[in-house]
């Protein structure tokens, strides 16, 4: 017992590290958890705040002894809902980040990242066996070990391609078809009704407008996304599609894809300032197309 005691303080450390990395942008933690494509993206920011609080819950309950084995039975739980997860996406051929430490420091959902999670899945369990078990002196270093394998992983498997998606060039899948087909160029933004930074860019793709076809584009349940529309003065079409993210391989959104009168994709990234999305408009594809 005292040799599998060595895993809570693994535990303390990497729960603290992810709770720091996280804590700094929630809601872009958020936009990750939304990326996955699990749960509904109204309720990703409310999940992000939870994961934060049972995480930091788990480390402290492992720092006290009597109360050691309910932190370890907790951060159990988080790593194998963590670990289903990203099992989830990979079984769907989706390519997201796994936010593990938060989404200023991206890592993809791949083998690395599995292994690192199953690793501490395993360490979890020994801390729960272990439960408040004495001091012994191999502790420390076994420690160290166990910390040093899990920093490891990412160098122990060769890092998974992200290739960039949608790329210039291909065909914007979009279950509307031909009917958003138009004589110029269209600027599809990707936007949720639960998502501030879309909130923010609704009045910047809205001048877009005056200059080229927007045409709006939500995964989001119809009624909702109209409603949320409507409430922020927003008269711009339409198109509700619940599989456009996994489709054209989008991480999360606001992003936007100008494509052709054929719908091949000119320029594609995200929106989540305006300099970004003006600097879209700005690639040179685009500048043709508008000016042709």
């Amino acid at each position: 017992m005292t040799v599998l005691a060595a895993a809570w303080p693994v535990l303390i450390v990497v729960l603290g590290a992810a709770v720091a990395g996280k804590v700094r942008d929630a809601g872009a933690f958020g936009r990750v958890i939304a990326g996955y494509r699990i749960l509904p993206d109204r309720v990703a920011t409310p999940a992000a705040v939870l994961v934060l609080a049972a995480e930091t819950g788990a480390a402290l309950l492992l720092a006290v002894p009597v109360t050691r084995r309910w932190g370890a039975l907790l951060a159990a739980l988080l790593f194998g809902a963590f670990l289903t997860a990203m099992v989830s996406v990979l079984r769907r051929g989706m390519s997201v980040e796994c936010g593990c430490f938060g989404a200023n420091r991206p890592t993809p959902v791949g083998p690395a990242s599995l292994a690192r999670t199953g690793l501490l899945l395993l360490l979890s369990v020994a801390a729960v066996v272990a439960g408040p078990a004495g001091f012994s002196v191999v502790q420390p270093p076994l420690s160290v070990l166990a910390l040093a394998l899990v920093a490891a992983m990412p160098r122990l498997f060769p890092p998974v391609e992200t290739p960039p998606a949608p790329r210039e060039g291909t065909r914007f899948k979009l279950a509307a078809g031909p009917e958003t087909v138009t004589d110029g160029p269209t600027l599809f933004a990707l936007i949720s009704p639960s998502c501030g930074l879309c909130t923010a860019m609704l009045p910047e793709f809205t001048e877009v407008a005056g200059r080229m076809r927007v045409v709006l584009v939500s995964a989001g349940p119809p009624e909702e996304t109209r409603a949320h529309l409507a409430a922020h003065g927003v008269d711009l079409p339409l198109v509700i599609d619940p599989d456009v993210f996994d489709a054209n391989g989008v991480p999360w959104p606001p992003f936007a894809v100008v494509t052709d009168q054929d719908g091949t994709i000119l320029a594609a990234g995200g929106t989540d300032s305006a300099a970004r999305l003006a600097a879209l408009l700005d690639a040179p594809r685009v500048q043709t197309a508008i000016n042709r």
